[in-house]
């Protein structure tokens, strides 16, 4: 199974090719950087929009470098108060060639009310670089859950969690569509 991803990162990569593997066989899955058309720190509804538009930006960058794929994925990160509370949540789209669509999300976490407007205003990684300090390592893989979990969590099992929910609708055929 060819899959391609809206990005290229070594994380967000790992996470959908685990999701994906215990599904598919086979897999080769390919990431591309593509836009978002969203701020660089999605708010609310903007997370799904991201995550959208990264599928819809993926599938025509493949088009127009005629690159063949069975599954498009993206995966958008941001802040959301949609239940009351400010949390960190991912969104991920998985389309197929035929345009149909299933999405899902990662496990969500708290943000500190003293660090909502610096996480809208810039972003999640700025925000915990300031107040954690910088780490390239962090930045490129286990994202800032890892150390906010006490190494429990990482970047990779939320995108892992996030696609996994997004194949239901993929894996149980007619009965979820």
């Amino acid at each position: 199974m060819k899959v391609v991803i809206g990005t290229k990162n070594p994380g967000k990569i790992e996470g959908a090719k685990k999701a994906l593997s215990y599904y598919y066989e086979d897999i080769e899955i390919q990431g591309i950087p593509v836009e978002s058309n969203v701020g660089e720190q999605p708010v609310n509804d903007e997370i799904y929009i991201g995550a959208k538009n990264r599928v819809k930006n993926l599938k025509k960058y493949c088009k127009d470098n005629n690159i063949q794929a069975d599954l498009y994925l993206s995966i958008e990160s941001g802040i959301t108060n949609s239940l009351g509370r400010w949390l960190i949540t991912n969104i991920a789209v998985i389309e197929d060639n035929n345009s149909f669509e299933s999405y899902g999300t990662s496990p969500s976490f708290p943000v500190p009310d003293k660090l909502v407007d610096d996480v809208i205003n810039t972003d999640l990684s700025q925000a915990m670089d300031k107040v954690l300090g910088e780490d390239k390592e962090r930045h490129n893989k286990a994202g800032g859950i890892q150390l906010l979990t006490h190494n429990k969590v990482t970047r990779i099992d939320l995108t892992e969690m996030a696609f996994t929910m997004a194949l239901t609708k993929y894996i149980n055929g007619e009965t979820w569509k």
